[in-house]
């Protein structure tokens, strides 16, 4: 799953009209707050379909960008956050040890510029996470969508498993560059 979310924010990054069609068909599940997907237990949103919507009109104005480069290295760091997060069925930024984003990173390379996290979760295919981080319902300043679509950010590492109660969770770390440590 992380390396079709890996393609699909580089579509989106690189395409981001390829998804109106897409989030067109997914605002027709909502049934006011709440998404009704087919066979699939119904979720309520905060926002509804006015979040869908924003997102439209966001991706039909929106530059193209290049794509993002896959870091082995910072999707190491990612797999380790998802190894700490998912069994303990917890979420947010900082590991159990009190590690950060940055933290963690550090492990395996060196950051350069800049650095931002997207945690997505409860989502079964990686297109439908890059979905719902497009949308981010429920967050005011729309951070999740930022990051996919800030220039700054060149290369990313991506890592999904399992959660204790969402089912999947992934995690996207993001950075202007980075530099692999050497094994």
């Amino acid at each position: 799953m992380a390396f079709e979310v890996f393609e699909q924010m580089n579509l989106l990054r690189t395409n981001p009209r390829s998804f109106i069609d897409v989030l067109k068909e997914y605002r027709k599940n909502f049934r006011g707050k709440k998404l009704c997907l087919p066979g699939e237990i119904p979720l309520v949103t905060k926002e509804g379909v006015a979040a869908v919507e924003e997102a439209i009109g966001f991706i039909e104005k929106v530059d193209r960008l290049e794509p993002f480069e896959l870091s082995p290295g910072m999707s190491r760091a990612a797999a380790d956050h998802v190894g700490d997060l998912g069994p303990r069925g917890s979420h947010g930024h900082f590991g159990s040890d009190g590690s950060s984003p940055t933290d963690r990173l550090e492990r395996y390379g060196n950051l350069k510029v800049a650095l931002a996290e997207n945690l997505g979760f409860g989502e079964k295919t990686g297109r439908r996470m890059v979905i719902m981080l497009l949308i981010d319902d429920g967050v005011p300043q729309r951070g999740h969508r930022k990051n996919m679509f800030n220039p700054a950010f060149k290369v990313v590492g991506v890592a999904c498993g399992g959660h204790e109660i969402y089912g999947k969770m992934c995690v996207i770390d993001f950075a202007g560059g980075f530099e692999e440590k050497r094994p």
